[in-house]
């Protein structure tokens, strides 16, 4: 179950009201039998596990109501284990389904700190989870966000007993696809999850000193009492100043990066992602390394992958302001429940005859089945960014045309204000609905703006249809020695109306490297590569490619103050930068699109 509650339709005071339930708190029964399609299933809540350094770690246990051993399913989660809502379907199906609080998170003891305890963690409920007496030895993982990130980390650990896993909408390097994007912080995320997380650390902190005793003297006037004794902030969230500390692609985050570790992980995986989805490119990635780096020739073999279309940005046909239709959406449990079976139970349910990639294509809006991803065939398509001097706004003159530059063009420039961001709309952003609308959006707001350079193609006589990465080779210069570029494909519909498809953004002292920082020297042209990640999406006729340049996207990453310096200073520290696009004949910058012909 993922923390971002879009399967779960509760009230936003029920919901945090239900966050802030002590760890101690039950809902039901430490053990009972109910009915599930049909059949019976035993509930068993709270059953714990020892880890190897002693910490106690509780789960509910889902199974069936008869004799037997059966295959397990795994999930572990920060979310609270009493949210499941798959585990009575696993079980009325034939398999047990356990689900674990991670270590410091509800029910279970230990000191909260994202991924740091998951491998060890994950190594030994696995194989604890394969020696319960109902259990016939055959573990099977699952979970959606950081339920992918715990199955990743336990794969990397190499249980013996583990034999698939299914992670969905999860990262697979925390720096570049989680925390940071091209070096820039990404604010929106990062702020809401480690709040909402909060809460949790703060109940069992309460929960200690909930008790009238705690304040002393009883002879204290009734008005000095303190009704509730919350402490400070400090050392609910740790990890997230941790984050703020380490900018640079170091040792603190290639420790747990999947992507090290691709050659310990030894089993199948089916990759589960969305292309409006926040870890989009951690799905792509994954599903790509391990078939190329697995640690075992089986399991390179055997990876598979599903991008739908929402991910976090939305589970139903309308995603954002847009309408898939019905096909688009997903029956997630019947689609875990056919690996399960074809993986644990050894049933030949037609999968082993069925391509290993399904993708969703969007402007199509259809789902199409390739041998690989990117689609065999693709190839580079360069739309060159053209104009008089003049591209700011969507009332400029940008163009993007197929051939480059033939003569010098004047440059286009914007001023990048930190006091005055080019605010996010949409995209696979995640944070505030009040602040951040998830997903395709209207962009017209966006582009009306002086400080967006916006190019575009002429309308199209075929369709285009893109299907891989997306990429912006930019010739820039910059008055400041830092400064963020910021890029986004857009389809404009034959009325004019500016829909997203994707984004990325580069701190342009990463354009090297995300290991070590190196600044501009102010006014010189430079080459630089923004990462727009990846999509599946058809431009049909009539409609027009286009892009926009701009030097910020907030909240979905923090500001960059331009100085090069720290950018936890205070806001009135920064200076706004005068930025170039230079697309003349030696500097050709160019719009990349992977491509099926």
């Amino acid at each position: 179950m993922s923390l971002f509650f879009r399967r779960i339709k509760l009230p936003r005071a029920a919901l945090a009201a239900l966050l802030f339930l002590s760890a101690s708190a039950s809902w039901a029964k430490d053990k009972e039998v109910i009915i599930e399609q049909g059949k019976e299933v035993v509930v068993e809540r709270n059953v714990e596990m020892k880890t190897r350094d002693g910490v106690t770690l509780k789960a509910d246990v889902y199974r069936p109501n008869r004799a037997g051993q059966f295959p397990v399913i795994l999930e572990r989660n920060p979310y609270d284990k009493r949210l499941e809502t798959f585990g009575p379907r696993a079980a009325s199906e034939g398999y047990v389904f356990i689900v674990q609080d991670v270590r410091g998170r509800y029910a279970s003891e230990g000191e909260w700190y994202p991924l740091r305890h998951e491998p060890n963690d994950g190594y030994d409920t696995v194989e604890w989870a394969a020696t319960l007496p109902y259990a016939n030895g055959q573990v099977g993982m699952f979970g959606w966000s950081y339920s992918a990130a715990t199955q990743f980390a336990a794969a990397m650990a190499t249980p013996p007993h583990l034999v698939c896993i299914l992670p969905g909408f999860i990262a697979t390097n925390s720096h570049e696809q989680w925390v940071y994007t091209g070096g820039a912080f990404s604010q929106a995320f990062n702020q809401g999850w480690s709040t909402a997380l909060a809460q949790d650390v703060l109940a069992r902190r309460v929960s200690k000193v909930a008790v009238p005793s705690h304040w002393g003297d009883m002879k204290e006037p009734p008005s000095t009492y303190k009704t509730l004794d919350v402490g400070t902030w400090e050392g609910l969230a740790t990890y997230y100043y941790d984050w703020l500390r380490h900018p640079d692609y170091d040792d603190y985050w290639k420790e747990l990066a999947v992507e090290e570790h691709y050659k310990n992980i030894k089993v199948p995986a089916l990759h589960f992602g969305g292309w409006y989805d926040y870890f989009v490119q951690g799905t792509l990635s994954g599903y790509a390394g391990l078939k190329a780096r697995a640690g075992h020739a089986a399991a390179r073999g055997a990876q598979r992958l599903v991008m739908e279309v929402g991910g976090h940005s939305g589970a139903d046909r309308k995603v954002g302001i847009v309408d898939y239709g019905a096909d688009s959406v997903v029956d997630y449990w019947a689609l875990a429940l056919r690996w399960y079976d074809y993986q644990l139970k050894g049933i030949k349910n037609g999968l082993e005859k069925e391509k290993p990639v399904r993708i969703f294509v969007m402007g199509a809006n259809e789902w199409m089945d390739l041998d690989d991803w990117p689609a065999p065939g693709t190839v580079e398509r360069r739309y060159y960014l053209q104009s008089g001097g003049r591209a700011n706004s969507r009332a400029g003159d940008g163009r993007l045309e197929s051939a480059p530059p033939a003569a010098e063009q004047p440059a286009d420039r914007f001023v990048a204000d930190p006091e005055n961001p080019v605010p996010t709309i949409g995209g696979p952003a995640f944070g505030d609905s009040s602040l951040v609308h998830m997903g395709p959006q209207d962009q017209g707001q966006v582009e009306d703006r002086s400080d967006v350079l916006v190019y575009s193609t002429a309308p199209l006589s075929k369709p285009c249809r893109v299907m891989g990465a997306v990429q912006v080779d930019l010739y820039v210069s910059s008055s400041a020695v830092d400064t963020d570029f910021t890029g986004k494909l857009v389809d404009v519909g034959p009325d004019g109306t500016p829909i997203n498809i994707a984004e990325g953004i580069l701190r342009a002292r990463y354009r090297e490297s995300r290991e070590k920082a190196k600044l501009l020297t102010p006014d010189e042209v430079t080459r630089l590569t923004v990462d727009l990640g990846a999509t599946a999406y058809v431009f049909k006729p009539g409609h027009r490619i286009r892009l926009e340049v701009a030097g910020s996207n907030f909240p979905r990453f923090d500001r960059n103050l331009n100085t090069g310096g720290a950018q936890d200073s205070p806001s009135n520290d920064g200076v706004k930068a005068t930025n170039q696009v230079h697309h003349a004949a030696v500097t050709p910058s160019s719009l990349v699109l992977t491509v099926l012909p």
